[in-house]
C-alpha cells in the first residue's frame, strides 16, 4: 500500500520536518522513487538493511505502520526503532501486527512514543472497556506510551493522567488515508523535539483545521498542501 507511506511523509515534510526519508523494500522502490521529489527514498535490501541504514544515517524521529503490511516483518522493524530510544509514531500496521504479542510491544514502548489507534486497532491491544477517555487513559498508563484514540472526538491520553479532547475534526475527516496524514503531522513536530503529548495534541487540531479549511470533497491528499496555511495562521496569532 505505497500511497500510504507517501502521505504519511508529505504531511511530515510540510510541517517542518526537513529531510525526510521513506524506507521501502527495494521492489517497491521505483513506485515511491518516480512519486516523491524533495522526499528522499531509501530502499531496504534485506531484513537487515533497516538497523544498517539506523546506522550509516542520523535521523530525529521515527514513524512506522501506514502501508507497511502486517506480520513478522513489520513488527522486527518496529522493535528496531524502539531500540533506537528516539521518538517513535506507531500507526495501523505497526500496531495491528502486536494484537498476538503485546507485552512485547509494551516492554519495548519508552516515554517519547505515540500510538495513534482507531477503534479496531485499539481494541485489538487494549481489553478496556469504559468511555473512551477511560479507555484511552488506561491505554496509555499500560503502554508507558502518548495514546491518540482516533474518532469525530479524539482523545489524546499520557501515562501520568493527563488528557485532552479535540473537537475540530469535520466529517469530511472520514476518508481513506486521512489517519495516515495524521501520523505524518505528529512525526513531523517529534521531529523538531516537541513534546510527545503537545506533539499529538498540535497535529490532531491541525489535522482538523486542515480539513475545515478545505471543506466538502476532501481527499486525503488535499491535507499535506493545506498545512502551511494553517500553520501561516498559527503564526500570526502568536
Amino acid at each position: 500500500m505505497t500511497g500510504a507511506a507517501r502521505l504519511v511523509a508529505r504531511a511530515a515534510a510540510r510541517v517542518g520536518a526537513g529531510l525526510t526519508t521513506v524506507a521501502v523494500p527495494e521492489v517497491a522502490f521505483a513506485i515511491y522513487a518516480s512519486a516523491l521529489e524533495s522526499i528522499m527514498v531509501q530502499a531496504l535490501e534485506n531484513s537487515g538493511a533497516l538497523l544498517q541504514l539506523l546506522g550509516a544515517r542520523s535521523f530525529s524521529a521515527f514513524a512506522i505502520g501506514p502501508g507497511a503490511g502486517v506480520g513478522e516483518a513489520t513488527r522486527n522493524n518496529v522493535l528496531t526503532l524502539l531500540a533506537t530510544r528516539k521518538p517513535t509514531l506507531l500507526d495501523a500496521d505497526a500496531l495491528t501486527s502486536f494484537s498476538e504479542g503485546r507485552d512485547q510491544l509494551f516492554s519495548a514502548l519508552h516515554p517519547t512514543c505515540v500510538l495513534t489507534p482507531h477503534e479496531g486497532e485499539f481494541a485489538r491491544l487494549f481489553d478496556v472497556q469504559g468511555s473512551r477517555a477511560y479507555r484511552a487513559l488506561n491505554a496509555a498508563a499500560e503502554s508507558g506510551a502518548i495514546v491518540v484514540l482516533k474518532g469525530r472526538e479524539t482523545i489524546i491520553a499520557a501515562p501520568d493522567g493527563r488528557s485532552i479532547v479535540n473537537r475540530n475534526a469535520p466529517l469530511t475527516l472520514a476518508t481513506a488515508g486521512s489517519g495516515d496524514v495524521l501520523a505524518g503531522i505528529i512525526c513531523g513536530l517529534l521531529a523538531q523535539g516537541m513534546d510527545p503529548f503537545f506533539a499529538a495534541a498540535a497535529g490532531v487540531w491541525m489535522h482538523g483545521a486542515a480539513a475545515s479549511a478545505f471543506g466538502q470533497g476532501l481527499i486525503a491528499e488535499d491535507l499535506p498542501d493545506l498545512l502551511p496555511m494553517v500553520l501561516s495562521r498559527l503564526i500570526k496569532e502568536v
